[in-house]
């Protein structure tokens, strides 16, 4: 699909660089996922090399979400949810229950095992699962730094308020705001909800910036964006963004990765021997386990890893 058909007529702003329209992928039970990054369009938007829409999906009681342990290396995830709960477990002990609006940073480093499960008085209930989840990719120098797991509830975060913007500063700084959670990159990560009719301004601070819209419609330079799409802007100008509803989104970027990263599974580095290394520590069972955990997620086929370089 080329760039005129994912516009669709619109006219391209002159500050957009790639847009990306991810299509919506069925994981089972009803469970939907929107893969923004990577994308054969645009790898990495700063440090962050995946962004999955998760949901809405709706759980009948009795039904949930269920991922088993899996491994991570060379990256942070980042969770944060619209609606919903999910029950985090990993192999470093951690048993922490994620609430909207709170932020999940498991800093994978040398290797670490999760699990992400819908916990048994939310699955009785049912319900609503909506959010997003982010992969940060680390600098070469952190790639291998012990793994850790910190969590920062809703009213721990920046809030900026006013003019028809409600901003959250999840990780990073932008817009006067700070966040505690600690990355070892410069980026930042916001979520913004604008009234109908609000404006903000997306300053030239950081080199690489994006826009993922998660509900409502907004104006870039006259041109219309949906709920659904990523735009990644070219880098050194000011960018209004206008409500033409009220609408939600998150914004992310920052500096541009020391070099390409490869990327397979859960696994993410600038080597492709310690990719290698990952996949047969998982075969082998050498990631340490996740405590109350007896199921995981066996390594996938054996493709050649593929290169995500910059842009």
């Amino acid at each position: 699909m080329s760039w005129d058909e994912d516009l669709q007529g619109r006219e391209p702003p002159p500050s957009l660089e790639t847009l990306i329209v991810p299509r919506v992928r069925d994981l089972g039970d009803g469970f939907h996922v929107r893969r923004a990054l990577p994308s054969a369009r645009r790898r990495m938007v700063g440090p962050f090399i995946f962004l999955d829409q998760m949901g809405p999906a709706d759980f009948d009681p009795g039904r949930g979400l269920d991922v088993r342990p899996h491994p991570h290396i060379g990256l942070s995830t980042v969770t944060y949810l619209f609606q919903g709960e999910i029950l985090h477990r990993d192999s470093l002990g951690f048993v922490q229950p994620i609430r909207p609006g709170a932020v999940n940073w498991m800093t994978a480093g040398q290797g670490i095992a999760h699990s992400e499960r819908t916990a048994p008085d939310t699955r009785a209930a049912g319900g609503r699962l909506f959010g997003i989840q982010a992969w940060v990719a680390l600098p070469k120098k952190h790639e291998e730094v012990a793994p850790a797991f910190v969590h920062h509830p809703a009213d721990t975060l920046p809030i900026i308020d006013g003019e028809g913007i409600h901003l959250t500063v999840i990780a990073g700084q932008v817009h006067g705001g700070r966040s505690p959670v600690r990355a070892h990159s410069d980026l930042f990560y916001a979520d913004a909800k604008l009234e109908a009719g609000a404006r903000l301004k997306l300053s030239a601070e950081y080199e690489e910036r994006g826009l993922y819209l998660v509900e409502g419609t907004v104006e870039v330079e006259g041109t219309r964006f949906q709920p659904g799409e990523l735009l990644v802007f070219k880098p050194g100008s000011e960018i209004v963004l206008k409500a033409e509803s009220s609408a939600r989104m998150m914004l992310l970027g920052g500096e541009p990765m020391d070099g390409p990263r490869y990327l397979f599974w859960n696994f993410v580095s600038s080597s492709k021997e310690r990719l290698e290394a990952a996949k047969a520590d998982w075969k082998e069972g050498r990631f340490a386990p996740v405590p109350k955990e007896t199921e995981f997620i066996p390594l996938p086929p054996d493709d050649p890893p593929a290169p995500v370089r910059y842009p």
